[in-house]
C-alpha cells in the first residue's frame, strides 16, 4: 500500500463511508482522480483525489461549487473534505453527461443546449466572487500557446520575436473588443463537463462539473466554449440560436457581444490547439490530437471577422494546417 493510498483509507474511514463499494470513474486532463462509492443500499458519492504534491489544490473546487450552489446551480455538494491531503467526498450527480444524452436522444439537444444557456444567464446576474482576473494580457498569453506548443511542435524550432509580436497584437485587440463587467467564467463549460438532471427544476437541470478553474472574465467566454465544443459538432443552427437566445436574455448590446463572442473563440481555440498539442508532446496523451481538426475549423471560421485582421495573415502564414502529417509530428 503507498503512501497515497494509506491517506485516503485514512480519510474515508474518519467518514460514515468507509466500507462502500469503490469503482474508478473517467478522469480528466488533469491530476486528479475520481471513484464512485456504492452503499449497499445503492446510494452512492463520488470521490476526488487530488494530490497536493501534483500540484492538485481542492480549495478553489470548494469554494466555486459553494458559491454556485448558493445561486441555485447544480454543482455537487460537498460531503465530507481533507484539504490539506487532497481529498473530498461530492455529492454524486449521476453519469448523463449532456454528450451521452444527445448521442442516445438527438431530440433532446435543443432543450439541453437552451438550459445550458439559461443557467450561464443566471449565473451572470450573480453578484461576481473576488476571482483572478481573465483579462487581455493572460488571455494573450493563453492564445500564444498555439505557436509556442502546436506551431512550434510541428516545425520544430521556437520564434520569440514571432510569439511577442502576436501576443503584443493580439493583447491589442482584445482590449478593443472584450469590454464590459466580468461575470464568473467556469472556462471549460461543454457537453463533456454537464451533467443532465431533468428531474431538477429550471436552471438547476443542468450539473456543474469543471469550474475549480474559475475566472473573472467576459461573459461571452463560457458560451464560446459550450457552443464551439472541441469534442463534438455542434450545429450551426443551435449556436446561432443560443447566441440570440442569451442576447434577448441577458439583454446585452448585441453588436458588441457578437464581436467578443467571435474574437473569444479564437482566443480559446488557439489555446487549446496549444494545450491539446503539449497534452501529447509532453504527457504521451495522443488522443487529443484527433480533437485538434475541429478546434482548427473553429478557429479559422472566427478568423475571418473583420476585428481580427491585425493578426489573421500572421496566424495564416505561421501555423501549420493539422494535416495527417503534421499531427503525426505531434505524437509521443
Amino acid at each position: 500500500m503507498n503512501d497515497r493510498t494509506s491517506r485516503c483509507q485514512a480519510f474515508l474511514s474518519a467518514t460514515s463511508y468507509t466500507g462502500w463499494l469503490r469503482s474508478p470513474l473517467a478522469g480528466d486532463a488533469s491530476n486528479r482522480r475520481y471513484e464512485r462509492l456504492t452503499a449497499g443500499d445503492g446510494k452512492t458519492v463520488v470521490l476526488m483525489d487530488a494530490p497536493p504534491e501534483k500540484g492538485e489544490d481542492v480549495r478553489p473546487f470548494i469554494r466555486i461549487a459553494n458559491y454556485l450552489r448558493h445561486q441555485g446551480l447544480s454543482a455537487p455538494e460537498i460531503l465530507a473534505q481533507d484539504v490539506e491531503n487532497g481529498f473530498l467526498l461530492l455529492e454524486d450527480l449521476g453519469d448523463d453527461l449532456f454528450a451521452r444524452a444527445i448521442q442516445r436522444q438527438p431530440s433532446l439537444q435543443k432543450e439541453l443546449y437552451e438550459a445550458a444557456t439559461d443557467a450561464l444567464v443566471s449565473l451572470h446576474r450573480a453578484p461576481i466572487p473576488d476571482l483572478q482576473p481573465y483579462g487581455p494580457r493572460i488571455m494573450a498569453e493563453m492564445a500564444g500557446l498555439a505557436l509556442l506548443k502546436y506551431r512550434d511542435g510541428v516545425l520544430g524550432g521556437h520564434d520569440p520575436d514571432l510569439q511577442t509580436r502576436f501576443e503584443d497584437q493580439f493583447e491589442d485587440i482584445l482590449r478593443e473588443t472584450v469590454k464590459g463587467d466580468p461575470v464568473l467564467i467556469q472556462r471549460d463549460y461543454h457537453a463533456e463537463n454537464l451533467l443532465w438532471l431533468p428531474d431538477r427544476d429550471g436552471v438547476a437541470r443542468v450539473g456543474l462539473l469543471d469550474f475549480q478553474d474559475a475566472r473573472a472574465g467576459h461573459c461571452a467566454y463560457d458560451l464560446v466554449s459550450l457552443l464551439q465544443d472541441a469534442r463534438r459538432d455542434v450545429p450551426a443552427a443551435v449556436e446561432m440560436q443560443m447566441m440570440g437566445r442569451y442576447i434577448a436574455a441577458a439583454g446585452v448590446d448585441e453588436s458588441g457581444f457578437r464581436t467578443a463572442y467571435t474574437v473569444l473563440g479564437v482566443q480559446r481555440n488557439l489555446r487549446i490547439l496549444g494545450v491539446f498539442a503539449r497534452l501529447s508532446v509532453e504527457y504521451g496523451k495522443p488522443l487529443y490530437l484527433d480533437l485538434i481538426p475541429r478546434v482548427w475549423d473553429h478557429f479559422i471560421r472566427g478568423l475571418e471577422h473583420p476585428a481580427l485582421a491585425p493578426v489573421a495573415g500572421l496566424l495564416r502564414e505561421n501555423l501549420p494546417p493539422p494535416s495527417p502529417e503534421n499531427l503525426d509530428k505531434l505524437r509521443p
